[in-house]
């Protein structure tokens, strides 16, 4: 895919899929578009994306760091990744608190071998 259309189903999953899926996901842990930027840019980068790739990163993000977001992104959708244990990764990278870790889910568990 050439980049200019990589970054454009970036956008639009982060600023209409993910946030339009969470009206109907009370489970998520986020709602607004940064906050699944930021998890997604994070996972994709394994650390704090801001350390790595200049802002806006969906303009900047390496094409392979921006599939491999693209590509949790559309995991989260399917119920294939966690939203929760994502967020709560990309929040300990960060030094902040999110909310208290349930026990590791399977789905987790398999998207990060699939890796």
């Amino acid at each position: 895919m050439n980049p200019d259309a990589e970054r454009a189903r970036w956008r639009d999953l982060v600023e209409r899929r993910l946030p339009e899926a969470a009206g109907t996901r009370p489970d998520w842990p986020v709602r607004l578009d940064h906050c699944f930027a930021r998890i997604l840019l994070d996972h994709a980068c394994g650390g704090p994306w801001r350390e790595s790739v200049p802002a806006p990163a969906w303009a900047n993000m390496p094409p392979d760091r921006l599939a491999r977001a693209i590509e949790l992104g559309e995991a989260v959708l399917t119920d294939r990744a966690d939203l929760s244990a994502l967020n709560r990764r990309s929040l300990a990278w960060r030094g902040k608190r999110g909310p208290a870790a349930p026990a590791r889910t399977a789905m987790t568990n398999s998207w990060e071998r699939a890796r």
